[in-house]
């Protein structure tokens, strides 16, 4: 699947988003991330991975855990994907414009 795509599917899902909500705050481990959840530990650890794929969090090992951190340049880039494809368009130079552009007259 394509980036760009996984980063939209991950951020798709309400618990995943919670997942970066709680990252922002700071680096958590898995278990920490877990607390709160109604849901298992298996459940959070394939929200994890899919973040992973994404390219949202990072992870590192300290000792036994690892722990999650927030990785944003590929949300930026996904939202400046999204900020190029909502702008206005630049019109396309009529004929007419470009003619007299060329031979330098404004109009």
């Amino acid at each position: 699947m394509e980036s760009r795509s996984l980063v939209f599917k991950a951020l798709g899902d309400p618990t995943r988003r919670e997942i970066l909500e709680r990252l922002q705050r700071g680096d958590l481990n898995a278990g920490e991330l877990a607390e709160g959840f109604p849901i298992g530990k298996a459940s959070i650890s394939h929200h994890l991975n899919l973040l992973k794929q994404a390219g949202l969090v990072r992870v590192r090992r300290s000792g036994q855990q690892q722990i999650y951190s927030l990785h944003t340049t590929v949300f930026q880039e996904a939202l400046q994907w999204l900020i190029t494809l909502f702008q206005e368009p630049t019109p396309a130079p009529t004929k007419a414009r470009a003619k007299s552009s060329m031979n330098g007259r404004s109009g």
